[in-house]
């Protein structure tokens, strides 16, 4: 198993919370970047930076030989922040690290950025590389994350791996999240696979766990060794249960239509952060 010095961009954010530990416990070194502090760094360097100070990033990532850029604005938002943080941010990142000669980038994109796929109605999987159809502007910036990586790996020859994260949180929240959940431990696997994997080229994989509802593809997770272990039809019967009283817990007419659910709808949820 190969370990990496990591640059870790977003490094206060919740899904770096859920992966950080698993990966340090796999012997990963950690560098978090981040502009404001983590709740807990895990014994990890930290270092202070917007994702846009191109001179603190160089030195930040400097001496690192891999980067996971989760750094960016997590759901809907207004456009001009939406473009600073996730389109700017992630073209700082690639271009810090084709400086620094850091050949291995993990980017976290998101179902968002093909989130009016219809869900498959015939048994069908949605494949890892579905065309880009997305639901908001968040949606679009996700989907120029992953344009900006195909242009590092074929301009710059960087390997770049585009993880459409679905919905990633320590339990299923909706009957929808029943097909899309991706376990903080499953996580944590992916991104290693991700770390892994020789000379990965440029792709998109979803990110989302062995659900036995689902209808997303495991081929690219596979094709990179990731195996998931988890699977949210353990909640099933305690969601359905709650739904009797709790009708948000089930399926909007949203999420029967598309992957994306109520975020392709005309009042997506606001970042309010």
């Amino acid at each position: 198993m190969t370990v990496y010095r990591i640059a870790l961009t977003g490094a206060a954010g919740s899904l770096a919370a859920d992966i950080i530990p698993g990966l340090l416990a796999r012997g990963h070194t950690i560098v978090g970047i981040d502009q404001r502090a983590p709740r807990d760094t895990f014994g990890c360097e930290f270092v202070s930076c917007p994702v846009n100070d191109r001179a603190a990033l160089l030195e930040a990532m400097r001496e690192c030989d891999a980067v996971i850029h989760l750094a960016g604005i997590p759901l809907e938002a207004d456009w001009a922040d939406i473009l600073h943080a996730n389109i700017d941010g992630t073209e700082a990142v690639l271009h810090t690290a084709e400086q620094l000669g850091i050949q291995r980038v993990v980017l976290a994109s998101s179902i968002h950025a093909t989130g009016y796929v219809s869900v498959p109605t015939d048994g069908t999987l949605v494949p890892d590389d579905v065309r880009v159809r997305p639901n908001t502007f968040y949606g679009v910036s996700k989907a120029a994350v992953e344009a900006l990586g195909s242009l590092y790996h074929d301009r710059f020859g960087l390997d770049v791996i585009c993880l459409r994260i679905a919905s990633r949180f320590a339990e299923p929240t909706g009957e929808r999240t029943l097909s899309t959940w991706l376990s903080p431990a499953d996580a944590v696997r992916l991104f290693d696979a991700c770390l892994q994997t020789s000379h990965p080229g440029f792709r998109t994989i979803w990110g989302v766990s062995a659900n036995t509802r689902g209808y997303l593809s495991a081929e690219g997770g596979a094709a990179i060794g990731f195996r998931a272990e988890d699977d949210a039809e353990r909640f099933a019967e305690a969601m359905f249960t709650a739904g009797d009283t709790d009708p948000s817990l089930l399926a909007s007419d949203w999420d029967r239509a598309y992957i994306g659910g109520v975020f392709s709808s005309s009042h997506p949820p606001l970042f309010t952060g």
